[in-house]
């Protein structure tokens, strides 16, 4: 049989008219985004992709387009009821048409994406990383390390023109208390698919410098469901889950609570939050210190004021029995006085009594005289010489 020779454009014109009978009427498919970009034009490209479960590796590519006449309608619809942005690496449900050129190849024109698919994806992925994570025993492994007990060295990763980074500085350098803390910028992008691996680089860059730390802190500060996917990421949580320091996160408001924050070792709601938390430490400690010190204080005035009393006991005491000993003395002293002047010759002689001296001597007994004796006889009023006859 003599073969079929085709021009190329004639064989892509059976390949287009094959694609065109197979696929008359638009179609649903799903697959991951990739290398999204939006032109001036307003008209938005991207690669739509499938990889396999098992090893990640790539199995089918094909180029999608969304025109600009759907593009921001069909945008603007997609965040409001999935909170979340058109970015890559987001799978999604999409309704396509099939399309095929001899000169541009195959693509995918756009005309719906089903956000509760998307919405859902997400929560299921999100679901998938936590159970991976606590099946690796990661969950605790953060928040089992130790804060020091008054930790200052802080060092901060964030978005340097982010207002949650601005907050935090303000409000941990201008607390009530005066507590001076050291806070080290270290910045990367904390939104988009960059996000993760920009973190990670700057826990990198933390982890070669760890003794010049006590702890590491995520600012981020609130923003979209979309803005904070990131903080989902399996990979960021792994490095926060095994980082040598404490990983303190303050990611998003009130009602966001990411696997970054179940992996950290403390989370709060706002970067002024986690001001507060260094803040209290310090006050707190502050505070038991005060207390600790009146206590001190107080048990040394009580100390002081028991010693005083019973030294003022002791000297009462010393007092009383040096006052009963002088006053024992005393009489002692008035009863010896008494003898002592009892037994003085003036007394004596003033009693009517006389002294008699021979020779200066004192004559006690007559018999001791003989005539002739010249003897003095002392009278109180004077003395009388005389002569024994």
């Amino acid at each position: 049989m003599e073969e079929t020779i085709y021009t190329l454009q004639q064989l892509l014109n059976q390949v287009r008219g094959a694609i065109d009978s197979s696929f008359p009427v638009s179609v649903w498919v799903k697959g991951e985004i990739q290398g999204l970009s939006v032109n001036r034009s307003g008209h938005c490209y991207f690669n739509l992709i499938e990889k396999s479960l098992l090893t990640g590796a790539l199995l089918a590519e094909v180029k999608a387009i969304i025109w600009s006449s759907r593009y921001r309608s069909l945008a603007t619809r997609f965040e409001q009821e999935s909170g979340r942005t058109i970015a890559d690496g987001m799978n999604v449900l999409v309704r396509v048409t099939v399309q095929f050129s001899e000169l541009y190849g195959l693509s995918l024109i756009i005309e719906d994406i089903d956000s509760a698919f998307t919405a859902g994806e997400a929560f299921l992925e999100r679901q998938r990383t936590i159970l991976r994570l606590e099946e690796e025993g990661m969950m605790e492994l953060n928040s089992a390390l130790e804060l020091p007990p008054l930790p200052r060295r802080l060092a901060v990763i964030s978005a340097g023109t982010a207002a949650g980074y601005g907050d935090f500085m303000e409000h941990i350098n201008g607390n009530p208390y005066g507590f001076k803390f050291s806070c080290e910028l270290f910045p990367a992008p904390m939104q988009g698919a960059e996000a993760p691996e920009g973190i990670i680089k700057a826990l990198d860059a933390v982890a070669v410098r760890q003794q010049e730390f006590d702890a590491v802190l995520v600012l981020r500060g609130g923003g979209s469901a979309t803005d904070l996917a990131c903080f989902d990421n399996y990979d960021l949580a792994l490095n926060i889950a095994q980082f040598p320091l404490p990983v303190l996160t303050a990611i998003g408001h009130e009602r966001d609570v990411h696997v970054a924050d179940m992996v950290a070792y403390e989370h709060l709601k706002t970067p002024t939050a986690l001001a507060d938390y260094f803040v209290d430490i310090f006050a707190q400690e502050d505070y038991a210190v005060t207390t600790l010190a009146g206590r001190l204080s107080l048990a040394v005035r009580n100390k002081a004021a028991d010693q005083r009393s019973r030294l003022d006991r002791n000297v009462s005491r010393i007092r009383a029995a040096v006052s009963a000993s002088i006053s024992s003395q005393r009489q002692k002293v008035d009863m010896l006085s008494y003898r002592v002047g009892a037994l003085n010759p003036a007394s004596v002689l003033a009693k009517g009594f006389t002294l008699t001296l021979r020779e200066g001597h004192r004559v006690n007994e007559a018999e001791l005289l003989q005539a002739g004796d010249v003897i003095i006889t002392v009278f109180t009023d004077g003395n009388v010489k005389s002569k024994v006859i």
